[in-house]
């Protein structure tokens, strides 16, 4: 796995999260629709380069996005994506990597992150919603675009992440 694209591509997609997404989301889903490109592309580091790699990418871009966009409290983005990204890196490792799971893995880390997020500003007082508003009005609509960008991510980033395969004739002259 190609690491230095992995980060390249995390800062682009902080970017982008940042400065392109919040003008093509509708004025009337902003407060509603929170999409992490770079969850996204911690899953792909997760189950192309497994649980060590994912979480220092998720502890440091987690770190990032919190020093850079949520300042309230500072930690619970870099401690929930570590957690995530060590998790997801052992359970695709122990399996046959298929889109399907790649996809069931990435909701659920989805929804799991959201959950830490949300635990960790209700333990501070951050936050007084029920879990079932937040996951209604927050956590779902959050969870389906992210899916659907790892969706349309998949072989974009595939490409971009794995070496390619070395040929039989390179195989016999080694």
């Amino acid at each position: 796995m190609r690491m230095n694209r992995a980060v390249l591509a995390g800062i682009l997609l902080v970017l982008l999260e940042n400065g392109v997404v919040p003008w093509l989301i509708p004025s009337a889903w902003s407060d509603r629709l929170m999409p992490h490109l770079t969850f996204v592309l911690m899953m792909y580091v997760a189950s192309f380069g497994g649980r060590h790699r994912a979480f220092l990418f998720g502890l440091g871009f987690g770190l990032l996005s919190d020093v850079l966009f949520y300042g309230s409290l500072i930690g619970p983005y870099a401690f929930g994506m570590g957690l995530i990204g060590y998790a997801a890196g052992l359970v695709l490792e122990r399996r046959m990597l298929t889109l399907a799971t790649l996809m069931g893995v990435t909701a659920m880390g989805s929804v799991a992150l959201s959950t830490i997020v949300y635990l960790i500003y209700r333990l501070f007082r951050l936050t007084t919603w029920p879990y079932g508003f937040a996951f209604y009005w927050y956590i779902a609509p959050s969870l389906m675009l992210e899916v659907l960008v790892a969706l349309a991510l998949y072989l974009p980033v595939r490409k971009l992440l794995l070496k390619p395969a070395a040929s039989q004739a390179e195989e016999t002259a080694v």
